[in-house]
């Protein structure tokens, strides 16, 4: 009993410690995916792509980061493996206890899963890895929820653009997300390119990944829109919503003064 215990517990700091590393390359600049896939990359030590790496190797705390993530997981995995087979290496186990070990393992890792997966525990760990590195590291660590005032209705979010995408092949000028309430932070390019800021004559490819700010339901319309009449006239609801929004602050604002 005592290795399925050790692979239990190594199996739950290894995701713990890929959460934590995550939210560290995010206080470094990069995106939220991009630190996810490369704190995984380098736990497993399976790699990634070169403009994903040169983005890593050039700077200075990330390579520490990715640095000892490659180290912890070598040491991880190796024990993991070790764990699991003095799990069964017993010849005297029977066939009904290897199947009880199997099915506890079975269901660990299940529950694992479905922990790193929920939100309400994202939430919270995250606010506790926040204040562990703001504690124990050199990181500057903001609260970047507080200072886009992501409450309510508004958050931050990536949409993939796909083919046939409302946004696919036309510019930001033309595409007027301002109408709709809706901010454009920034563009990262299939090949590794990041433009912040893009301007008004940037055209939007496939497999672009757009870094948006607005409403919560605007955002969920824009990413399902298609190319075609209907896509327009969402396009016109939206602005027309977003009109009577700020109507209604307008008067808010007046009224509270």
């Amino acid at each position: 009993m005592g290795p399925l215990i050790s692979l239990i517990v190594i199996l739950t700091l290894s995701v713990l410690i890929t959460k934590i590393a995550t939210e560290a390359l995010v206080h470094t600049g990069l995106s939220k995916q991009a630190a996810k896939f490369q704190a995984r990359s380098a736990f497993t030590g399976v790699g990634f792509t070169t403009g994903e790496a040169e983005n890593v190797v050039n700077h200075p705390v990330r390579r520490k980061i990715i640095l000892s993530l490659m180290l912890i997981g070598n040491v991880g995995i190796i024990s993991a493996i070790a764990s699991l087979m003095l799990t069964f290496v017993n010849t005297s186990q029977d066939a009904q206890d290897n199947l009880l070990r199997i099915a506890v393992i079975t269901g660990s890792m299940a529950l694992l899963w479905g922990l790193s997966k929920s939100k309400w525990v994202e939430r919270r760990l995250v606010k506790i890895i926040n204040k562990a590195l703001e504690e124990f590291s050199s990181l500057t660590i903001r609260d970047y929820v507080e200072l886009l005032d992501l409450k309510g209705d508004y958050e931050i979010t990536v949409i993939e653009v796909k083919d046939d995408d409302w946004m696919e092949n036309r510019s930001v000028g033309n595409l007027q997300l301002w109408q709709e309430g809706i901010n454009l932070i920034g563009i990262q390019r299939d090949d590794g390119t990041y433009l912040g800021t893009p301007q008004a004559e940037t055209k939007v490819t496939t497999h672009d990944q757009l870094i948006l700010y607005g409403r919560k339901n605007t955002l969920r319309n824009l990413e399902k829109r298609k190319q075609d009449f209907a896509g327009d006239q969402e396009h016109e609801k939206a602005v027309r919503e977003q009109s009577e929004e700020e109507e209604k602050q307008k008067n808010e604002d007046k009224r509270s003064r």
